[in-house]
This record gives C-alpha cells, structure tokens and sequence, in this order.
C-alpha cells in the first residue's frame, strides 16, 4: 500500500492551479498574495512555495518587486503547447502500447472508467481526468522522463482543454475518440494509437485557433 503524504503548499498549489485554470484568478494582474493567503488560512510561506512551483509549470510569472501574474492564454502559446505534444504524445504512446505491462494497461483503463465518469458540466474535474487519461496512455516501465514531460505540457494545456470542452457537443466527440484510442492502445496496434491520437490533438488545436480567431474578430 503506497502512502501519499501531502504537504500544506501541495494543498495551496492544488487550489490556486484550479483557481488559474477556471478563470478565478485574472490573468495579467498581480496576484495578491495577502489577501489570498488569508482567504485560505495559511501563512505566505506555502503560498509562495505554490506560486513558485506554478511559476515552474509556466503558469504564473514572477517579476521582480511586482510578485507574480497569471500568464495570459493564447493563441501563439496553445500552438506551440500542441506542437509540442503532437511531437512527443503520438510517438510515445504507440510505444507504451506495444511495452506496458499488466500494471500500466489496469491503470489506464481506470483512468479512462474515471474520465467517463465525469460529470459534464464540471469542466474543471473533466479536464483534470483528461490529463490523468493522456498520462496513462504514455507510461510503461523506464519511460519516467516521456511520462514527465507529457504531464508538464498536460498541466499547461489544461485551461485550453476547459476552453475546448465549453461548446455543445465537444465532450461526446471526445469521449468517442478517446474510446476508440484506448481500444487500440490495449489491443497494442501502435499504428493505429499513433494516427488516431495526432488527429485527436490536432482536431483540438484547430478547434481553438478557430475559436481565438472568432474572439479577435
């Protein structure tokens, strides 16, 4: 039985990351750490601890004298996230097909059983459970670094995966491709993960450029 000890800044980290990817913290304006450490009833200390790992993950932006920001969505930056998922992602999840043992295979079908369980109108849960999907269809055995770095560009797609999720309609498609992805991953075709996960991402991407540019329009 494995043991999670979660420290008081995992806690404060875990909440202001979810306040980032919901919109609650505004971007580009310096966040109050006062005010929003005493909100939560702790010290700065493990505020700052959090702020400092958000700033790690590329979410929030530390300036000197003026503390830290909510770095702002966009358009430039939600390409190159899915550039760089669509160069890394597709290529190792054929491979944990093909490698993963018993071990990974159980964890990914549980990881996509809790992501059909999300509840549709909780986008903030149903993105957390995307990432936790994504992840699982890269581990196996000896691929620590893969799984690191799918995970980071994960976190940092997180808030364009809520943005996605908003429109009718796009959370049964990708319910549908996500079923059809884990069916292949399972029955180890690493042609078929490989294809049908770049067009997963790549649908994604064009979705939000097209949604970017409406905004901007």
């Amino acid at each position: 039985m494995t043991i999670v000890v979660r420290t008081l800044s995992d806690r404060v980290f875990e909440i202001v990351r979810e306040r980032i990817v919901s919109g609650a913290l505004p971007e580009t304006v310096p966040i109050r750490q006062d005010a929003l450490a005493s909100e939560l009833g702790v010290s700065k200390i493990p505020l700052r601890e959090a702020l400092a790992r958000l700033e790690q993950e590329g979410l929030v932006a530390g300036q000197a004298n003026r503390g830290y920001t909510v770095r702002p969505m966009s358009a430039t930056q939600a390409d190159e996230i899915y550039e760089l998922r669509l160069a890394v992602e597709p290529n190792a999840a054929a491979y944990a097909a093909r490698h993963a043992d018993d071990r990974y295979r159980a964890a990914a079908v549980a990881a996509f059983e809790r992501l059909e369980e999300a509840a549709g109108d909780d986008l903030l849960d149903a993105a957390a459970r995307n990432r936790a999907f994504h992840a699982a269809l890269v581990a196996a055995a000896g691929r620590d670094l893969t799984i690191d770095l799918v995970q980071r560009l994960s976190v940092l797609a997180e808030r364009y995966v809520v943005a996605h999720l908003r429109p009718a309609g796009r959370g049964n498609r990708a319910r549908g491709e996500h079923r059809a992805l884990l069916d292949a991953w399972l029955a180890r075709d690493a042609d078929a993960v490989r294809a049908m996960l770049s067009r997963h991402l790549a649908m994604t991407i064009e979705d939000l450029r097209s949604e970017f540019a409406a905004a901007a329009a």
